[in-house]
């Protein structure tokens, strides 16, 4: 029996099929020996290195595990930086097979819930437009919005990479001549892609800009609200099958959470909002020790 070669590697936890997707465009990947091309299959016996490196191909799998993230602003959604910022893999937990992939990205400037999972194909089906997993988020935007303008966005927009729009808005507008219209107002907006920036795009389409951009909910997940910015908690079993579910895999029957650990309590908090303030600490203080090892001598 054969697979689709980024199916193994996301299985593999390497990372989501389309990220296989292009490390296999991008030649890190062989089979037997030959460069791989995107259309290849393998079966169990096949011979997959990426970068060079033998993949030890496991037989055991790993339990399904999902964290989720309440993501600052200023936090990059990628592995590394090579200008040493702040990434939103910085402060994940170590995991023993694979590592945590991210459903979907957020751009510097968008704070709120972000959702990694070490199950390639839980995470490619969760960004996949095909499954239509609804996004909410909280924007703030500053300029006229009228009811108009707000139908205009839920009928259809479109775009310079094609037509887009919200499937929902909640939020009052200003009544019209008064001081409160051009005065920044919150929405409440849903929809049921991730295209890059595609929010604030749909906003500036009606000359509206978007001043704060937080997302509150991904499926059936809501951003736990005392959850600390810059902190992470591991969802139990009956949460990861809510999202295993709306995207029709089968139930995982395992979890790693310790079911005694409970709720957000007042302790928790304070533990979490400790580690994410020493983090921030030690950064600072390495990039100073960076700077200070540059300096040349007089």
């Amino acid at each position: 029996m054969t697979e689709k070669l980024q199916k193994v590697l996301a299985n593999q936890g390497l990372g989501s099929r389309r990220e296989m997707e292009r490390w296999i465009e991008q030649g890190r990947v062989s089979v037997n020996g030959t460069l791989a091309t995107l259309g290849d299959r393998v079966d169990e016996t096949g011979q997959i290195r990426v970068d060079g490196h033998l993949l030890s191909r496991q037989t055991e799998q790993p339990v399904c595990r999902v964290l989720m993230y309440n993501k600052p602003e200023g936090e990059l959604c990628s592995r590394h930086d090579p200008e040493g910022r702040d990434t939103v893999f910085d402060r994940l937990p170590a995991i023993r097979m694979g590592r945590w992939i991210a459903v979907g990205r957020l751009d510097m400037n968008t704070s709120g819930l972000l959702l990694f999972t070490n199950d390639g194909e839980l995470a490619n089906r969760l960004m996949h437009p095909k499954c239509e997993v609804e996004r909410e988020y909280a924007v703030r935007v500053f300029g006229d919005v009228t009811h108009q303008t707000l139908n205009t966005l839920k009928k259809g927009v479109q775009l310079e990479d094609g037509e887009a729009k919200f499937l929902s808005i909640s939020g009052k507008v200003a009544p019209p001549g008064s001081e409160e219209e051009s005065m920044n107002r919150w929405f409440n907006v849903t929809l049921k892609e991730g295209r890059n920036r595609e929010v604030r795009r749909l906003w500036e389409s009606q000359g509206v800009q978007v001043s704060r951009l937080i997302r509150v909910k991904y499926g059936p997940m809501d951003l736990q609200k005392r959850l600390p910015q810059g902190a992470w908690v591991e969802l139990g079993l009956e949460d990861v099958n809510s999202l295993r579910d709306i995207v029709q895999l089968p139930e995982e029957t395992q979890t790693m959470v310790d079911v005694r650990q409970g709720k957000l309590d007042h302790a928790r908090l304070s533990r979490m909002r400790r580690s994410v303030k020493k983090h921030k600490v030690r950064k600072e203080n390495g990039g100073v020790k960076k700077r200070v090892a540059r300096t040349p001598k007089r």
